[in-house]
């Protein structure tokens, strides 16, 4: 059986036990100096005004409709294509998460589908950079600036990934990111919420702690707003700090990857790859493709000791959200068909190659019989 490939692996070297030192030998492990220098190195890595790390993407996009005024009964709407989490931040503010279908070509969020869904109870818009694919920002914005609706990006897949030479995240009201263990940097769990507001930025300091916009004593503080404990700490700066230090190697395997894939398995029929504009400055966070027999694909890759990840279930199928398929012929059908590729920064061609070679061999021997 050759080695096993698989489909992310999070990567950790020697530059984080060095901030890790920084901060136990400080003894304050809490949200501190370090938090600080890593919220200033993100604005500047995606040249946005402010960032405010927080402890998940999730809490990022909760803490950022909460910012914008989103209330109970507020409808918010939301990608049928997309990790539940972004239905579930809603969901934590009380308002209604609305799901809209998706563009096929992306699977981003269909700027027509949006405009359809808007009433008079609309507050915001929540974007899904699916896979680092930018949504088509310029038509979703212009509608919801009509309508005065906020837009917020999720972008937890697309750190660093451009658009029209402006980063993802940073074209609506406020960006999501998330440094889970499968993402670009890590971590372990942590994100950041980035925005060009002053106003939102305040709001945001705020809510993530307790209604202070700078951090108290835990006691002698006076708290004028409601607010939360949702604070990042310097112990996981640390580890982003250091993982920052891979950040343009890991960026160009990604890429690398992407390609590769896409010129192996370009016009195999019965798999067609998601575009990606690698030289519009797009980073795939994971390169990710349509597949005619994809769990045939993913059983015949694993039984040859290959991960893939299949993609989620549409938000409408799942329990909470529940709906009929009829208002989403796109993520209905496609979602089923949607297959991640092995695209950790830690690939070699080599593995990109035997990858590509079995899936190259799956097809052909489904096409005889």
């Amino acid at each position: 059986m050759e080695d096993k490939i698989r489909w992310w692996v999070p990567q950790i070297g020697d530059q984080e036990g060095k901030y890790i030192k920084q901060v136990l030998d400080k003894s304050f492990p809490n949200e501190g100096e370090l938090a600080a220098l890593f919220e200033q190195k993100i604005s500047g890595l995606l040249h946005c005004k402010h960032a405010v790390t927080v402890t998940s993407g999730t809490s990022a996009l909760f803490l950022s409709l909460k910012a914008l005024g989103v209330r109970a009964s507020d409808e918010v709407i939301v990608p049928d294509v997309t990790f539940i989490a972004t239905a579930n931040a809603v969901e934590m503010c009380g308002a209604i998460p609305v799901l809209v279908d998706v563009d096929p070509r992306t699977l981003t969020m269909d700027p027509e589908a949006f405009k359809r869904a808007i009433t008079d109870k609309t507050k915001a818009v929540i974007v899904v950079h699916v896979s680092g694919r930018a949504t088509d920002m310029e038509s979703i914005i212009s509608i919801a600036e009509n309508q005065n609706i906020a837009v917020i990006e999720d972008a937890a897949e697309a750190f660093m990934s451009k658009h029209k030479e402006k980063y993802l995240g940073t074209f609506g009201d406020a960006g999501c990111f998330s440094f889970s263990a499968h993402k670009t940097i890590t971590t372990g769990q942590g994100g950041v919420v980035v925005t060009n507001s002053g106003d939102t930025h305040i709001r945001l300091l705020e809510l993530k702690d307790h209604g202070r916009r700078v951090r108290g004593t835990g006691g002698d503080d006076v708290h004028n707003v409601v607010g939360y404990n949702f604070k990042f700490t310097d112990l996981q700066a640390a580890v982003g700090l250091g993982q920052l230090e891979y950040l343009n190697s890991r960026l160009e395997r990604m890429k690398k990857t992407y390609c590769m894939y896409a010129d192996i398995l370009k016009n195999t029929v019965g798999i067609s790859l998601f575009d990606f504009d690698i030289n519009g400055g797009e980073i795939p966070q994971w390169t990710d493709a349509i597949v005619e027999d994809r769990d045939g694909l993913d059983q015949y890759l694993s039984s040859r000791n290959i991960d893939c990840r299949r993609y989620w279930h549409p938000v409408h199928t799942q329990k909470p959200y529940i709906q009929s398929d009829h208002n989403f012929p796109n993520s209905t059908r496609l979602s089923p068909m949607a297959l991640w590729l092995p695209s950790a920064f830690t690939l070699s061609d080599a593995d990109i190659q035997r990858v590509s070679g079995h899936m190259l061999e799956f097809m052909k021997k489904r096409r005889t019989i």
